[in-house]
């Protein structure tokens, strides 16, 4: 999959594939700005797809498509983690697969071309990007925990976890990462972040349940 962008300004690029481990700069900040532009761009485009969802499923939607488990398959459908610029521990460790680092460096991504190009390129980038994601996105009135434990109900399989794993930002922006996992058979697990424990938890779970889906289709 192609980005259909070209930087004026390579450098912008290589700031937005740099991670903190390989020092600073790095591109926390632009990670930070990407993260808005992508929610504005994709409840825009939301909002014009479901002009009668409710602001509940508009948000319930929303959270399916910009988890981090979903902007890593971006990433990596963009070949992102083959341009990471990453610190000796995370390139020993294979950061350059791991879902956040490859969430992160999507947003970053973005932001810089917004830095580069402007709103409307940033803006153009994202809906070329989502455009059929948001067509083929099944709606649901359920959150994402309720749907993944009816799933696994139904299944007889057992119900999943979650734990957090710790919280950070300053007290009026709270960031709470949670890990939401399922015992074998599946031993299956994903991490999630939100402003909340309970946003965080929806989004460990809707990645969690997006994985199993997808194994499903190809059984």
């Amino acid at each position: 999959m192609e980005l259909n962008y070209r930087f004026r300004d390579p450098a912008l690029a290589e700031l937005a594939l740099t991670h903190r481990s390989a020092g600073k700069p790095n591109n926390e900040r632009l990670e930070f700005l990407g993260d808005a532009l992508l929610g504005a761009f994709v409840a825009e485009m939301l909002y014009e797809a479901h002009p009668n969802a409710s602001e509940g499923e508009l948000s319930r939607l929303r959270a399916q498509l910009v988890n981090g488990q979903a902007l890593a398959d971006i990433a990596r459908e963009l070949e992102l983690g083959d341009r990471l610029k990453l610190g000796p521990g995370e390139l020993k460790s294979g950061g350059f697969r791991r879902d956040s680092i490859l969430a992160d460096a999507f947003e970053a991504l973005l932001a810089a071309i917004h830095l580069d190009g402007g709103l409307e390129a940033c803006r153009g980038v994202v809906r070329s990007l989502f455009a059929t994601r948001i067509a083929t996105l099944p709606r649901s009135s359920k959150d994402a925990k309720t749907r993944l434990q009816e799933w696994l109900q139904a299944r007889g399989l057992p119900l999943p976890n979650y734990v957090l794993l710790g919280t950070g930002g300053e007290e009026h922006a709270r960031v709470f990462d949670v890990s939401c996992a399922i015992e074998a058979p599946l031993a299956l697990a994903a991490d999630g972040r939100g402003g909340s424990r309970r946003a965080a938890e929806q989004e460990a779970a809707e990645a969690v349940l997006s994985r199993l889906l997808a194994a499903q289709k190809q059984d």
